[in-house]
């Protein structure tokens, strides 16, 4: 179908939650997307950091076509292997707790909040100004922007935002507290840091007040930083993590990952999912949790990664870079959603704004020096136009 004919089918058919670009991508391979014109795009958003490994990698591929071919669904009644094996997986390249799958990330959060207010009954949950955990209820209640919530109010009660200051997170955890919640690096607003300071900080607040410390690795996590967590470059492991985007390789997954001391609140009855931990969808995930926690692998989301973000800061228009690994933004002093829309249809180059005038950049893990140096020439045409 053409592209006009989707776009009236959208307009009669389809509840208007998105704002699509005017571009219909019919393959991918790697790093690269085809239009249906046969216009070829170099990928550097990776679905919102969900096909790491690129598009249609083989190893997934295989895993998926062949356990589909085989058993595509059975309830959690039953046991199946590739769930097993991946919750496996998951538990000793992690924290060596246990794991609950569910079907995306912010399904992940609210089992985590799940989990904290049981181990805690009636506390409070801290969270981060700023922050960004997902959009059903029990997340987006952990998520304080007004412009997210405000629609769609009365949120859950019991969630407390902090600035991202070490001072003001002390101060705000207390025996009332069930966890603190937090992004190691923040991707919805604008991929930043939160400091080693301030995640120490509620290390040891939590362990004060044996609160859990929960981190949402959901878009940071699965090698995006140069490590298969965000966490193992901080110094700082949490109680517990969540995962999704690129756990699945381009397939719908989340988990909640838990260390020692939390890996039994939750017990028959407490939570559930129809969907989850099917038997394809966790042999695929398999397949890319093992691609990607490849020494060689990570090794190139670092120098990449440097490479990526020298290049940013040479650029016109450009006014700061942050964030780690493969897992980049630039600030801009013009507005990025014209760049974006630029870099698109012009340079064939896929990025996306996050804000007004912040570039959002989440190429995968596997890209080489000479598609970095092909994107940075097409974001600085796009700058330039």
């Amino acid at each position: 179908m053409t592209l006009a004919e989707l776009q009236r089918i959208e307009r009669e058919c389809v509840i208007g939650a998105y704002s699509r670009q005017p571009v219909q991508f019919v393959r991918g391979q790697g790093t690269r997307l085809w239009d249906t014109d046969g216009n070829e795009y170099l990928d550097f958003l990776c679905g919102v950091s969900v096909t790491n490994i690129g598009h249609c990698h083989p190893r997934v591929v295989a895993a998926l076509s062949e356990q589909a071919a085989r058993l595509m669904h059975v309830s959690n009644l039953f046991y199946t292997e590739p769930a097993m094996l991946l919750a496996e997986q998951l538990s000793r390249r992690s924290l060596g707790g246990k794991v609950f799958f569910c079907n995306s990330g912010t399904e992940a959060n609210e089992a985590a909040i799940k989990l904290a207010r049981k181990a805690h009954p009636g506390g409070d949950i801290v969270v981060i100004e700023g922050a960004f955990h997902g959009r059903t209820y029990g997340s987006l209640s952990a998520t304080p922007q007004e412009s997210k919530q405000a629609p769609f109010a009365p949120l859950v009660p019991g969630f407390r935002a902090v600035a991202a200051d070490q001072r003001a997170l002390r101060a705000a955890v207390d025996q009332r507290t069930a966890a603190v919640m937090l992004e190691p690096i923040q991707g919805e607003s604008g991929v930043r840091v939160l400091s080693e300071e301030l995640l120490g900080a509620a290390r040891e607040a939590c362990d004060e007040y044996g609160a859990a410390l929960i981190f949402d690795e959901v878009q940071c996590g699965m090698g995006r930083t140069g490590t298969l967590w965000a966490y193992q470059q901080t110094g700082v492991v949490p109680d517990a993590i969540t995962a999704a985007k690129a756990l699945g390789g381009g397939v719908p997954i989340g988990a909640l990952i838990t260390g020692p001391r939390l890996a039994d609140v939750l017990q028959p009855g407490d939570h559930g999912s129809t969907f989850a931990g099917g038997p394809a969808i966790c042999a695929a995930a398999l397949a890319s949790l093992q691609t990607i926690d490849d020494e060689s692998l990570l090794a190139n989301v670092a120098e990449q990664g440097q490479r990526l973000a020298a290049g940013l800061h040479a650029l016109p228009h450009v006014t700061d870079v942050h964030g780690r690994g493969l897992m980049l933004a630039c600030e801009l002093d013009v507005p990025a959603p014209e760049v974006v829309h630029r870099a698109l249809l012009e340079q064939r180059l896929i990025v996306n704004a996050t804000g007004p005038g912040t570039l959002r950049l989440l190429p995968p893990l596997t890209v080489t020096a000479s598609e970095i140096d092909r994107a940075l020439t097409g974001l600085r045409g796009a700058l330039e136009g």
